[in-house]
């Protein structure tokens, strides 16, 4: 299982806005370079892209939550 990790401290989101869907849900291929979600740091918004791909697993935290540098936002199975 890969794991997609936020390269900075901020908040994170699961879809590009509030009515917008979310980027992935469980299931949905993968492939290297698509986003899965967007980490908000002083109003710039840094796009997550996943450098590995395979089989959506699912988030590992909720929208909006405040995530640190490192923490896992994501899991793939290969």
């Amino acid at each position: 299982m890969a794991e997609i990790q936020s390269p900075v401290p901020g908040t994170f989101y699961t879809q590009a806005t509030p009515d917008a869907p979310v980027y992935k849900v469980k299931g949905d291929a993968v492939a290297v370079g698509d986003v899965i979600g967007l980490v908000e740091v002083m109003k710039t918004f840094i796009e997550i892209k996943s450098d590995v791909a395979g089989t959506f697993a699912g988030y590992s935290v909720e929208n909006e939550a405040a995530v640190t540098a490192g923490q896992t936002l994501a899991q793939l199975d290969g």
